[in-house]
């Protein structure tokens, strides 16, 4: 492992081809791209091992939930890229907030699925991405869209009283309401 990155972020792609356990491949690479950022924090950040132990979780579920959907709607992801970038709150002890981005080859931005589709499988991803991710959107590009979601490095219980704003890294939050579609520039600005 390498040391935990604490003063600039650091960045790493995952090409995808199709093929079987995609989901399983995209949620190794970035478990082990944060065990080696020591994300959230490492022992001594104030975070116990169950808020660790959960707030990696939650990055991987939103991770399988944004690939899922690229296989479902999208003919597959073509690219996986996870982001580290400091919070500029030194003093949380968080390691950074994440950003992940799933690129695939179509151009059509992910929407909630209208409420009230009985006997289809599904459509609680966009709900979950927007439950856990604090904020999150899509890019159209010339090959296709990118979209993209924003984790943020939880807070110690012991700290949230004293700094309960101090973990937002990046600006903004989705603002989307589960029935809501985004808009073409996705759930909130990108940084």
């Amino acid at each position: 492992m390498s040391e935990p990155v604490r003063s600039r972020g650091q960045i790493r792609r995952l090409g995808l081809r199709s093929g079987d356990s995609v989901v399983a491949r995209c949620r190794d690479f970035c478990r082990v791209a944060i065990a080696d950022w020591a994300w959230p924090g490492a022992e001594g950040s104030g975070l116990t091992a169950e808020e660790r132990d959960f707030a990696i979780e939650d990055v991987l579920l939103v991770v399988s939930e944004a690939v899922t959907n690229a296989c479902i709607h999208a003919g597959g992801p073509t690219e996986l890229v996870i982001r580290l970038v400091p919070t500029g709150v030194p003093e949380t002890g968080a390691a950074g907030d994440l950003r992940i981005e799933v690129s695939d080859r179509s151009s059509r931005v992910p929407a909630f699925r209208p409420r009230g589709a009985p006997g289809q499988p599904g459509g609680n991803g966009l709900i979950v991405i927007d439950r856990l991710a604090r904020a999150w959107g899509a890019v159209v590009t010339e090959s296709g869209k990118s979209v993209w979601m924003e984790l943020a490095a939880p807070v110690p219980e012991a700290r949230r009283t004293l700094a309960p704003k101090a973990r937002h890294g990046f600006d903004g939050a989705s603002g989307a309401i589960p029935g809501d579609a985004p808009g073409p520039g996705g759930g909130a600005p990108s940084p």
